[in-house]
């Protein structure tokens, strides 16, 4: 079950969302461009932070908790996670502001980080990508527009019958649910690499708990979205 879009106008134009999007789509062509090293030197790998915090490492890894959120490890992980920020992130920068949600971005994909790194900290495994950050948007859609319409592309049906329209307490329910599923899962197998399940998960909390205590910019104002039926 792909999301392709929902039905939940903004308005303004969401200009921290594609400016995002144009880092990440940029660095990524770096990455092509420069290869392997260009990737691993600015992916945060947990074991280098326990060294620094024994005193035995440099602080640039400290710089990499942020330069990783916008790397990452292949076209399908870019498309992936660009196609979230593009459905989901214009509507919650619509509602807390540019600035604020800037900064609502970059502390989600630090707590992404962390909670990835509390679960391996002697992991030398490269952490990478942009989906903490973005789960952290999940979080705070679902809070913001619980009933709002997401359209989902559905293998194969939606061949023959178009996408399916689903309230998006449903789906971003059923996805931090598989998040937490698998997480636990992985728990033992993550200094194998894979995807960070934990990330996600420390993500959308963050999200959720920074759209409780943050102020937005409207409140009654904005106009219902159209709801699943």
């Amino acid at each position: 079950m792909i999301p392709v879009g929902d039905d939940n106008p903004t308005r303004r134009t969401p200009v921290v969302t594609r400016t995002l999007l144009f880092i990440n789509v940029i660095v990524f062509g770096l990455q092509l461009l420069q290869g392997v090293e260009f990737t691993l030197r600015f992916s945060f790998v947990p074991l280098e932070l326990t060294a620094l915090l024994q005193g035995r490492d440099s602080l640039w890894v400290l710089v990499t908790i942020f330069t990783a959120m916008f790397l990452h490890g292949s076209l399908g992980h870019i498309l992936g996670n660009m196609l979230f920020l593009w459905i989901f992130g214009d509507n919650v920068e619509d509602v807390f502001g540019r600035v604020p949600y800037v900064l609502f971005y970059l502390v989600c994909g630090i707590a992404a980080t962390m909670t990835q790194y509390a679960t391996g900290p002697l992991s030398p495994i490269p952490n990478l990508g942009a989906s903490g950050a973005i789960s952290g948007v999940l979080g705070a859609y679902v809070l913001m527009f619980p009933t709002a319409r997401v359209n989902l592309f559905i293998w194969p049906f939606s061949i023959f019958f178009g996408t399916f329209g689903i309230a998006a307490f449903l789906w971003i329910g059923f996805w931090f649910l598989m998040q937490l599923f698998l997480g636990i899962q992985d728990l033992g197998e993550i200094a194998e690499g894979g995807v960070a399940f934990w990330a996600h998960i420390g993500g959308f909390v963050a999200g959720v708990v920074l759209t409780l205590i943050m102020p937005r910019r409207r409140r009654r104002a904005y106009p219902a979205p159209r709801t699943y039926r």
